[in-house]
């Protein structure tokens, strides 16, 4: 692993890429087969999670992709709050168990290791791929890459309109994520909130497809308004007009 990552960072981001989406793909579909959803896919992504951690820390790179403590006060952190508020979106309408007891467990803790997972490639080993050409650039193609990655969610039988807003939510969300890691200097808030945010997909209650898609619309208008504020603080805070 560190052999290809040294020879080129965004080809070690792809492939990570690549193996992720796939594995998570298969194993859903086998734990279908099997009656215990995100049995296979937890265990996926435990098993990713473990080895990219490993990579990471065995070879000093913990800091270079933000798998540490924010770089900043408590007080200069306060932009942080409205992702507080985002992080809650799947359980404005309520909560309730949707499958098996088994199946909510194997979901949640999936869930988790799927936050972690896609901070860890997408907004740590893709945009620090790229940053070091155009940081902006690197941005948008992290946040939209993550957005576009949702679109597996066909493969797996999911209606193409939700998935379609799902796509423009997660890009949206993404763009908020990368600019949360270039100004504190760390992913792990970003981790925390994803995990939730997926976590709470799991146990959301009851709600008409239209009123999710209006939710939804709505957090994509507050998302990239927010995105927008991150950005004029990052172009701040490096002098860039």
């Amino acid at each position: 692993m560190i052999n290809l990552f040294r020879k080129n960072e965004n080809t070690f981001a792809i492939v990570c890429i690549v193996i992720y989406v796939a594995g998570i793909s298969v194993c859903d579909v086998l734990s279908q087969n099997i009656g215990i959803p995100k049995l296979f896919t937890a265990v996926f992504g435990a098993v990713m999670s473990a080895v990219l951690f490993g990579f990471v820390k065995k070879n000093d790179l913990m800091e270079y992709f933000g798998l540490c403590g924010i770089k900043k006060s408590g007080r200069e952190m306060l932009w942080f709050i409205p992702v507080i508020i985002f992080t809650t979106t799947n359980i404005w309408t309520g909560v309730a168990l949707n499958t098996t007891v088994a199946g909510t467990v194997f979901g949640i803790v999936t869930m988790m290791f799927v936050g972690f997972l896609e901070e860890l490639i997408f907004r740590g080993f893709l945009f620090k791929s790229m940053e070091k050409s155009n940081v902006t650039s690197a941005m948008i193609v992290s946040a939209l890459t993550f957005g576009i990655g949702h679109i597996s969610n066909l493969l797996r039988g999911e209606p193409f309109v939700p998935t379609l807003f799902q796509i423009v939510y997660a890009s949206a969300v993404g763009f908020c994520f990368v600019l949360i890691f270039c100004i504190s200097k760390s992913i792990v808030p970003c981790i925390i909130s994803h995990s939730l945010i997926n976590s709470f997909s799991i146990i959301a209650g009851d709600r008409s497809m239209t009123m999710s898609l209006i939710i939804i619309a709505v957090i994509i208008v507050l998302n990239l308004a927010y995105a927008f504020y991150l950005f004029k603080i990052y172009r701040k805070e490096n002098n860039q007009t």
